[in-house]
């Protein structure tokens, strides 16, 4: 018999496209409290059967395959951008393939411009009506509103039209980061994908003696291992520096260390990546719900996964690899890299966009450091100065010098020059990740 919840999730998906559901609607029609309908509606959220947006409330959406996912729909778009929907609600289950900048001439925007695409564009209020007319939803960024005249136009439609303070640039980066593994046919890697299995991975018991330690040491030639008590939960993990010069009787639950870092299968690579960074860790005990153990994942794991999946085929082209194209190595100097500002990389003011300087000295840095050390970098901090506005056409001039650098980690300061003048710089911490 099914449960109060699943009854709840099977009414959700036999609900239309686009109708709206509240909690105190789904409570009264199935006779549930209110606690329960709304950890329903969160299922269904994270099912992909519903969206909630603030202020407009949670509909119910067409859930798409995974290999699909570049049918994004408006609804997840207000999501994603932090936007605010000004016209067009009733569309915003709809699914857009396509969206594109608006940083041309109106003739040639429209050009381009087609029903169910996304326009994203500035405070150009022709633009808003144009698209709307043509059968495209629009994303206003910059913080714009449009006119009233727009508004109703996109409730008549039933096409969204959507204000953001963003950039264009960096809406447009966040709309590929959600539609990024997809449109480049990449997985993301989570950590069961690669985690040695509870059949393969060796542990201690909390009562288990010093001297078991050393038997499993000699066995797998470990030196740090989880510790589970009587119903398989991990309560500690144990090294060699907990173990040595103590008595190999004493109980391991004397000397390990409590209160250990874990991660479950579906935590992200990139998550359990900057666990280990960041706390020192070289080895992480993999658990379910219950916190009992399905699995351990070192760091050598973690990063020869992420060097496989940097080395996957690209198809198509995102925001990202149009930033990395334009950015050469200088001619004239070594450890120098030009880029000129193209339209796609500036905001609705006309001039580089915050996100795109970031991104060049990004890139710029993973470059020196590929030449010098034959290492990748993953970034664990960055700091951004951005003096003055860049505008389009300029040549920028990119200088990355590496201050610091060990085995695993690198400082680099980064200067950005145009016309021989420093318009920014940035600091960056970053992991390095050996070829």
């Amino acid at each position: 018999m099914a449960t109060k919840h699943e009854l709840i999730l099977q009414h959700i998906i036999s609900l239309e496209v686009g109708q709206k559901i509240s909690v105190r609607q789904i409570a009264k029609d199935l006779h549930v409290s209110d606690g329960t309908a709304y950890r329903a509606i969160k299922e269904a959220e994270n099912q992909g059967l519903v969206s909630t947006i603030e202020r407009v409330g949670t509909i119910r959406i067409e859930k798409k395959k995974k290999e699909n996912f570049e049918r994004l729909t408006f609804a997840e778009v207000v999501n994603i951008i932090d936007g605010q929907v000004l016209g067009g609600r009733d569309g915003l289950h709809k699914t857009l393939s396509k969206f594109l900048i608006g940083a041309m001439e109106l003739d040639a925007m429209m050009r381009y411009t087609e029903a169910g695409s996304l326009l994203i564009v500035g405070n150009r209020v022709k633009a808003h009506e144009l698209a709307l007319r043509a059968g495209a939803a629009v994303l206003i960024t910059g913080g714009f509103e449009t006119e009233e005249k727009n508004k109703r136009l996109a409730d008549e439609n039933e096409l969204p039209i959507i204000t953001t303070s963003y950039d264009s640039f960096t809406v447009a980066s966040m709309i590929n980061r959600a539609i990024y593994d997809q449109l480049i046919k990449k997985e993301i890697v989570f950590v069961g994908d690669i985690a040695t299995p509870f059949t393969e991975t060796f542990y201690l018991h909390s009562k288990d003696q010093i001297k078991r330690w050393y038997e499993l040491n000699e066995k797998s030639s470990h030196t740090r291992f989880p510790v589970v008590d009587s119903k398989m939960r991990v309560v500690g993990m144990v090294s060699s520096k907990d173990i040595v010069g103590r008595e190999e009787t004493l109980p391991i639950d004397k000397v390990m260390s409590r209160k250990p870092h874990f991660v479950q299968s579906k935590t992200s690579l990139a998550a359990a990546s900057h666990t280990m960074v960041w706390e020192g860790i070289e080895l992480l005990p993999v658990v379910d719900e219950s916190k009992s153990l399905i699995g351990v994942v070192s760091r050598q794991d973690v990063l020869k996964a992420m060097q496989q999946t940097q080395r996957q085929p690209q198809v198509g082209e995102t925001i990202s690899d149009i930033i990395n194209r334009n950015l050469n190595a200088a001619e004239d100097e070594p450890g120098i890299f030009v880029s000129k500002v193209i339209p796609q990389m500036t905001n609705h003011l006309g001039t580089l966009g915050h996100g795109v300087f970031t991104s060049l000295i990004i890139e710029a840095s993973n470059r020196l450091l590929m030449e010098e050390r034959k290492a990748d970098i993953s970034i664990e901090n960055i700091t951004v100065y951005f003096n003055k506005p860049v505008q389009i056409d300029s040549t920028l001039r990119i200088k990355p010098t590496i201050l610091d650098a060990g085995r695993l980690y690198a400082k680099i300061d980064v200067e950005v020059y145009s016309e021989k003048a420093l318009i920014g710089k940035g600091l960056i911490m970053a992991q390095l990740i050996s070829r």
